[in-house]
């Protein structure tokens, strides 16, 4: 099983034995600390609360600074930096506060610190040995593309990178006679459709799943296009079949407008908007937009000098613009000004990188998404969520709405301060960027959750401490 499905949200297996592993050798980081300090072990059942609280945290500030996704491209020294970051910066100040507030946990400075420095031994050696003797292969699936035309391109052009195959192993594609094939030119292992049977020919190379990408359906009486009664033998004997529009959905974490059909979006799960998910949804939003304020406010202060400062107290701090939020309903959005005054007089303009309009403290908070913040007015106003597709301008929606379809579709949910398209792609300045940006954002109108707005905002915290994405 290469991946599990959490409240409609896909989490692939190998990234929940990493964090479990990970977080049992945290626990056990404990105990050996605590020997390193006094030169005994503690008692284990006392000792638990100060276990499991220590790896919770340090799991915790892990997650935020993206270390298992950081795996995938930075490689091993790249993911120790970011854990030391999270255990000997963040991790230790996050148990500092803990031990300050709790007066069940009592341990001293010098326990912590040794179990410190063990749980990043322990996990930095788990993780070699992982890297080194487990093949990274083992807990995927492997899988066949059936086709070779513009539905399977959609694979083979935007799934070619390690990072984009986290679950799965690409066999190959299945060509059928008569088909055009237009995924060789990225590299593509074409496989002639099988003598045998289609259940001999997976068998015979381990698939687990066969993913149905042909371009034509109907096909003829002697060779239909799409072999209806072998994929169900394939079925029966085990082997998974799906289509690539939910191999796309399980894969990518968009919805392919390009694939999409208005059938598929009918029958299929999700688009749950019932009052138990609002009623969260908004309980969820008041509580985190007043803790992010209560702990924020004094930075504010601090960056709404910054602005004035750097206009030598000749504008505004604030910038105050029309949105479009839920059912196309307009509402004005509040951000601390990071233009020049004016920018806009001469019409509305998309961002662009390194644009000339913004100022020198605009460019940091743009960087550090401090320029978000008085957003959270909104979010307590209930016009915004704290996850939810980006509010755009009228006049975007106007053209984006004739240029896209589906596009009104994300104002069925309310825009966020952060979100699912902003966090899977980087700052739309273009057409193609929206639309690639509309398409992560219907697959969190589709299986949006309590837990999938929880990893946004982690992730979030990773984004704004690295500073990735913005203009």
């Amino acid at each position: 099983m290469a991946h599990v499905r959490i409240f409609r949200h896909y989490i692939h297996t190998s990234f929940l034995l990493a964090t479990v592993s990970e977080y049992l050798a945290l626990a056990a980081a404990a105990y050996t600390g605590y020997f390193t300090r006094w030169g005994q072990f503690p008692d284990f059942a006392e000792h638990i609360p100060f276990a499991l609280t220590f790896a919770l945290v340090m799991t915790f500030f892990m997650a935020i600074m993206g270390v298992h996704e950081a795996r995938l491209r930075e490689g091993y020294m790249g993911v120790l930096l970011r854990t030391a970051v999270a255990m000997f910066l963040l991790g230790t100040l996050g148990m500092a506060v803990v031990l300050y507030m709790s007066t069940g946990l009592s341990e001293g400075r010098g326990v912590l610190l040794f179990t410190t420095i063990e749980a990043f031994i322990f996990v930095a050696i788990l993780r070699w040995l992982t890297s080194r003797f487990i093949s990274e292969d083992i807990l995927k699936r492997r899988v066949l593309i059936f086709g070779t035309g513009e539905r399977a391109l959609k694979i083979a052009s935007r799934m070619r990178r390690r990072s984009d195959r986290r679950a799965f192993v690409l066999v190959g594609y299945l060509q059928t006679e008569g088909t055009s094939d237009l995924v060789s030119e990225y590299s593509a292992n074409i496989l002639p459709y099988p003598d045998t049977t289609l259940v001999a020919f997976c068998q015979t190379h381990d698939i687990d799943e066969i993913v149905v990408a042909s371009d034509e359906r109907r096909g003829n009486n002697e060779r239909p296009a799409v072999p209806f009664d072998e994929l169900m033998e394939c079925r029966l004997s085990g082997i998974e079949v799906c289509e690539v529009q939910n191999f796309v959905e399980r894969e990518a974490g968009k919805l392919d407008i390009d694939l999409l059909q208005r059938a598929w979006l009918v029958y299929s799960d999700g688009f749950v908007t019932g009052w138990f998910r609002a009623t969260t949804k908004r309980t969820f939003d008041i509580v985190a937009a007043s803790i992010i304020l209560l702990l924020c406010w004094p930075l504010m202060i601090l960056t709404a000098l910054a602005i004035l400062i750097c206009d030598r107290f000749r504008g505004p701090v604030f910038y105050r613009q029309d949105r479009v939020g839920l059912n196309g309903e307009i509402f004005t959005v509040m951000k601390f000004r990071t233009m020049v005054v004016d920018a806009e007089e001469t019409g509305a303009v998309w961002a662009q990188h390194d644009d000339p309009r913004v100022t020198r403290v605009g460019h940091f908070l743009r960087k550090s998404r401090l320029d978000e913040l008085p957003q959270l007015i909104s979010v307590l106003r209930g016009t915004m969520s704290m996850v939810g597709p980006r509010p755009e301008r009228p006049i975007f929606v106007d053209h984006l709405s004739q240029q896209l379809p589906y596009y009104s579709q994300r104002h069925r949910i309310k825009p966020g301060l952060t979100g699912w398209a902003q966090l899977c792609h980087p700052y739309g300045a273009s057409v193609g960027d929206a639309k690639e940006k509309l398409q992560y954002d219907l697959y969190y109108l589709k299986n949006h959750s309590i837990l999938l707005d929880l990893i946004i905002l982690l992730q979030t915290i990773e984004v704004v401490l690295v500073g990735e994405g913005a203009r």
